[in-house]
């Protein structure tokens, strides 16, 4: 039942320094800095004590000395009494803005750009000095096969060989992936929506037209899954969260249309956290392949059912996203090879925004050479997303990992960091990253230790937490955040209310610190073309991920019958380097072609 006017009037006039800890949020430190300045009597007043400014205000003296508490400041009474008024006014304008309708697609009027000024030019010449397009290794072997359902875990580069041949057809791929789908999908919660009726359309469309030879290239005819943040038209968006598990968005993502510009089968929206944050979804927590009745141990991260579809061999490859992430920790998780491309290089136009200053959107496969034929497909700028610049994307498989100067955080492998299991397998882990490590070596790689630049970036993480909760204020304030399932204190219900006592003036000094952690990266990175990190435990995927350096990961070994992963990372805009480092160590070894069995 909703309170009356005249009801909400009285209960404002209760307000008490108890309840100002709930107001806070409108009428803390950002209205204390942006009062409207005071006629010179009233000023004068305020010195005086301004007792009469203080009448039916909403927002007392008390209330103001709880707030300054809070943001580490105190006023004099004079400043206090002068500042009152504008607290107050301001409180009315918030109250304003609340009642304007903002759609949940509509970015801030601010744009975070990865290159600090004048560095684009030099990212663009580091990159364009490569070949400039982009092609596998080698002539791919077509793998042999008795039936369809052998091609399950075949690489994108495979299987397009494949079909290009016309020695399977789109179509029999898509019904032996769908048919997958059907059989594993529930098993691993990690399908929200099945798209069969497109994915035959499409399977066909392609049939046709490489029949007539018109061919796109190496994604034509391979069936594909997406993150269900993307949009897709007529088919459902559900973010993975129950107030939006009917959403229909009315047009395609940029990545749906260029996978479908690709010639790329859509056979599955997959699974993802609720709202981007872990595995747990409305249906429950995405499985994992390898240990797919194990309830506790899950995909991780929020593209979890891009990563347990992938590793399962239900989908040719798949889509995630990653904003701190989301990406790394599930495909290292599941045994995958996945790409962090960097910041603004594919376009986030119609993705669900968590944090437009941080979200990434790339590819998630079973080989490298897979992440890089997809990446060439769906990155560069669209006319939406105007953080997306346009720097080519040059692949170049061949280029002698001699010539690439390539680091190790020492100290991450020697203490066996970045894997799951803490210290009870700490030697085994050791041993396992050593021989990575050696494999790299014995591939022609000069690995150099080095150290990360010394930077306070945890304090930079109320970023990610201030936008998350300005994307999904309105559900907040109406209470449809308790429909989540997940209400722990880690959870974004959790998460999006405190997170409304981040003062604006924190956030803007966050973002301030965070050029000077670019300007440490750009100048640490000058001096190195990738560097090697065990995964997703590293220091440096926060750092990263505020700086926008893309990575890779792809399988090193196996620690209590789970998938552990190394990470490669490059720098902004030169993707291609830390795949060809991953590609190397993916030739000296064959991690990334243990598959789960799920029968």
């Amino acid at each position: 039942m909703k309170k009356s006017r005249s009801d909400k009037s009285k209960t404002d006039q209760k307000l008490n320094r108890r309840s100002f800890v709930k107001l806070l949020p409108a009428a803390g430190a950002a209205g204390l800095t942006i009062a409207a300045p005071e006629s010179g009597a009233a000023q004068a007043r305020a010195a005086q004590g301004g007792t009469t400014q203080q009448t039916n205000q909403r927002v007392t003296r008390e209330m103001m000395q709880a707030a300054e508490k809070m943001i580490g400041l105190e006023f004099t009474e004079a400043h206090e009494n002068m500042a009152l008024p504008g607290v107050n006014r301001n409180l009315a304008s918030y109250e304003n803005l609340r009642k304007i309708e903002v759609p949940l697609d509509t970015e801030p009027a601010t744009a975070f750009h990865p290159a600090l000024p004048g560095k684009l030019r030099t990212y663009r010449q580091r990159v364009s000095a490569k070949p400039a397009k982009a092609r596998a290794a080698s002539k791919t072997a077509a793998p042999k096969f008795a039936s369809v359902e052998d091609l399950a875990f075949a690489t994108v580069a495979e299987l397009s060989e494949l079909v290009r041949t016309r020695k399977v057809s789109s179509v029999e791929l898509t019904k032996m992936y769908l048919s997958r789908l059907k059989k594993y999908g529930d098993k691993l919660l990690c399908v929200v929506t099945l798209t069969e009726e497109l994915a035959l359309q499409q399977a066909e469309a392609a049939d046709r037209e490489i029949k007539a030879g018109k061919y796109r290239g190496p994604l034509h005819g391979i069936p594909c899954g997406v993150k269900d943040l993307f949009a897709t038209k007529g088919i459902k968006t559900t973010w993975g969260a129950e107030p939006y598990r009917d959403q229909m968005i009315e047009y395609d993502s940029t990545v749906v249309e260029r996978l479908r510009e690709a010639g790329a089968v859509l056979v599955a929206k997959l699974s993802m956290g609720a709202l981007a944050q872990g595995g747990r979804w409305f249906k429950g927590m995405t499985r994992n392949p390898w240990q797919p009745d194990e309830t506790n141990i899950g995909s991780s991260g929020s593209s979890a059912g891009s990563a347990s579809a992938t590793s399962a061999g239900l989908v040719g490859f798949a889509i995630g996203t990653e904003t701190l992430g989301s990406i790394v920790s599930p495909s290292s998780r599941c045994g995958i090879t996945g790409l962090r491309p960097t910041y603004g290089r594919v376009s986030r136009y119609g993705a669900m925004g968590l944090s437009w200053t941080m979200d990434k959107i790339g590819p998630m496969c079973r080989s490298v050479e897979d992440c890089a034929l997809v990446l060439s497909a769906i990155y560069g700028p669209d006319g939406h997303d105007l953080t997306v610049e346009d720097v080519p994307f040059n692949w170049n498989p061949d280029r002698p990992l001699s010539q690439m100067k390539i680091g190790y955080i020492k100290d991450e492998f020697e203490s066996a960091g970045g894997g799951q299991g803490g210290n009870q397998n700490s030697e085994e882990r050791r041993k396992m990253y050593a021989d990575a490590l050696d494999a790299l070596r014995k591939a022609g790689a000069n690995l150099q230790p080095f150290e990360l630049p010394k930077f306070d970036s945890q304090s930079l993480r109320i970023i990610l937490n201030a936008e998350a909760a300005a994307a999904f204020d309105d559900i907040t304030r109406d209470g449809r955040v308790n429909q989540l399932s997940g209400q722990s204190p880690n959870d974004w219900p959790n998460s999006f209310r405190t997170a409304r006592f981040i003062p604006a003036v924190e956030y803007i000094r966050a973002q301030r610190a965070r050029t000077l952690l670019m300007r440490e990266m750009d100048k640490f990175m000058a001096n190195w073309d990738v560097f090697v990190t065990p995964a997703p435990g590293s220091g440096s995927l926060l750092v990263t991920n505020l700086t926008g350096h893309p990575a890779v990961v792809t399988p090193c070994g196996f620690i209590n019958k789970l998938p552990q992963a190394i990470m490669f990372t490059g720098n902004l805009y030169d993707e291609a380097a830390p795949l060809r480092v991953a590609m190397a160590y993916q030739q000296a070894t064959d991690w990334h072609r243990k598959y789960p069995k799920l029968d």
